[in-house]
């Protein structure tokens, strides 16, 4: 998944088929800041019907991975945004992200057989 700022949508008068009813918005990629960009911006269909300019979104750009989420292998679709993200919390040091997963900490506590 690749983090995004929506910084605008496309105004068709020509559109396939398959993606009538479907809005597609300007996804720039962006650093764990949520301001920087990291990357080229992209279109990303908004799979939600939610997504709005300025938003932090959740993409998908796989277009396999984007079919499936509309259940249509004729869908011409490469990138789908799968979220909006409320808040965004990043660890001040890779030493924090460290360590075990709530599963590994179950089983070490005895709280979980193997």
């Amino acid at each position: 998944m690749i983090l995004c700022r929506v910084t605008g949508d496309v105004v068709s008068t020509v559109k396939n088929e398959k993606l009538r009813g479907h809005r597609l918005l300007i996804c720039q990629p962006v650093e764990l800041d949520a301001r920087t960009p990291r990357a080229p911006s992209f279109l990303a269909v908004d799979a939600l019907h939610q997504a709005g300019t300025s938003d932090l979104v959740l993409c998908i750009r796989e277009g396999s991975g984007a079919r499936l989420i509309f259940e249509d292998e004729k869908i011409p679709v490469e990138a789908v945004i799968v979220a909006i993200v409320d808040d965004l919390e990043v660890a001040p040091d890779e030493a924090r992200l460290v360590g075990q997963s709530a599963l590994e900490r179950a089983r070490a506590a005895g709280e979980v057989r193997p």
